[in-house]
């Protein structure tokens, strides 16, 4: 086990260094500015994965098993999709009871350049008076109970010609695989944690179901995705009444108008925020001359991850900072809160939920308030 993960993580850094190599070349001979555009972030593309399939059952109930369900869900909520917001596209991994690898659940979702990507599942547990919804983005486990879910949905891969190649050793039944998960980091963690959000308040309050709760844990169809991604399990198939419901024709509608709801929710908040329309040169960019400096901060994270294009959606001059033992990726420095007010405009295309702070040269974090407080001076 020890060599297969030697060998993943030499694997990663080749990969890395050839990206930067590649990224080096390429900005070498283009001009860092922003052209001016007028036009609006939208949601175009979403991937919706019915969990499991053709000889992956998945969990099993007393009359049915997950693969089923799981589609049932899907096409409907493609269905509501299509059917009310047309403007966006709806790709399924699978529209009948066919065996798709998980890593090919996210290429598809990649070779779409799919804006979001949710995959259903049904959950299981030996306890049978377990019930209710729990969606997942990608992360560390924090409890058992999460791990589990994750082995169990992970185990897919079983099913899987030469497995232990396609996934680097990784071995969903050995704890110790997931120390892998330790050093990946999805980019777009805010975003999915923020959909997985909208999907478990519908739930509670729409389709009346037990929330569970928002989770993170290490989902093997999750891991690849270069989009904001969610993995939705919407019952227990072991729990003899939740069964019922989720066979129902009218619980699949109800679950599935639920995560419907919760996209065109989380569409429009987003595309509310987001708006392309500055003309930023980089030569107004401050580097060292100013006590307070302004940045656009696009992601977080415990494991520093490589300050490349290709791990930002193809940013540049992405920064690294490390504040109480916690990463900090910025673009973008001004010492005038104007500049950054319409150069964040400019990031929110990519990144929607992106926001400004405020760095003293020193290097400390300090409110916004405070920072307009020491340059109007």
């Amino acid at each position: 086990m020890k060599i297969h993960l030697i060998t993943f993580f030499y694997k990663q850094i080749r990969y890395q260094g050839l990206i930067f190599l590649l990224i080096f070349i390429n900005t070498s001979l283009f001009s860092n500015v922003y052209a001016q555009k007028e036009e609006q972030y939208t949601l175009k593309t979403i991937v919706i994965d019915a969990g499991h399939g053709g000889k992956d059952d998945g969990a099993s109930g007393r009359k049915v098993k997950e693969k089923d369900i799981a589609l049932a869900i899907a096409l409907k909520l493609g269905t509501y999709i299509e059917e009310n917001i047309p403007e966006v596209k709806v790709i399924y991994t699978r529209t009948t009871d066919v065996f798709i690898p998980l890593n090919e659940r996210a290429n598809i979702a990649n070779r779409n350049n799919a804006d979001l990507f949710i995959s259903i599942h049904l959950n299981g547990n030996k306890d049978n008076r377990a019930y209710g919804t729990e969606t997942y983005a990608m992360g560390l486990h924090k409890t058992e109970g999460n791990l589990e879910v994750a082995q169990i949905e992970n185990s897919a891969i079983l099913f899987e010609d030469d497995y232990s190649t396609n996934y680097e050793g990784f071995d969903p039944q050995s704890a110790e695989s997931y120390i892998i998960f330790s050093f990946l980091q999805n980019t777009f963690l805010e975003q999915s944690l923020n959909y997985a959000s909208f999907v478990e308040n519908e739930f509670k309050t729409k389709a009346l179901r037990k929330s569970r709760g928002v989770k993170q844990a290490g989902f093997l169809v999750l891991w690849k995705t270069t989009m904001p991604s969610v993995l939705i399990e919407a019952g227990f198939l072991t729990n003899q009444r939740e069964e019922k419901y989720l066979t129902s024709k009218e619980g699949q509608e109800y679950l599935a108008s639920a995560i419907y709801r919760a996209f065109k929710n989380y569409k429009l908040a987003i595309e509310e925020k987001s708006h392309f329309v500055a003309k930023i040169d980089s030569s107004r960019i401050v580097k060292d001359s100013a006590n307070v400096l302004f940045k656009v901060q696009i992601a977080s994270s415990k494991n520093s991850v490589h300050t490349v294009p290709a791990s930002f959606k193809g940013l540049e001059n992405v920064e690294e900072i490390k504040i109480n033992n916690i990463y900090k990726y910025t673009v973008g420095s001004f010492a005038e809160y104007s500049d950054i007010i319409d150069f964040k405009k400019t990031i929110e295309k990519k990144y929607p939920d992106a926001f400004i702070i405020a760095i003293e040269k020193s290097g400390n974090l300090i409110p916004i308030n405070e920072a307009i407080k020491i340059i109007n001076k």
